[in-house]
């Protein structure tokens, strides 16, 4: 199981917090997705078999998140 931190610009009100959730929950291989409102911290529980921190970060982008 692999774990990593992301910010996302627009996780900072519910309607996209709750896109961001149920899109990386949608992923094989994600088990477990934290958000800090506060900053847009996403943290981030992953199966690093399945998907990739890369694949993650690409489909977030194609939803057009602003990822840094």
């Amino acid at each position: 199981m692999a774990e990593t931190t992301i910010f996302v610009a627009e996780a900072a009100s519910q309607q996209p917090i709750q896109q961001i959730e149920h899109l990386l929950n949608g992923l094989d291989g994600v088990q477990r997705v934290l958000i800090d409102t506060a900053d847009g911290e996403v943290k981030i529980e992953f199966d690093e078999r399945k998907i990739s921190k890369e694949r993650i970060i690409i489909t977030l982008q194609q939803h057009n998140f602003r990822v840094h």
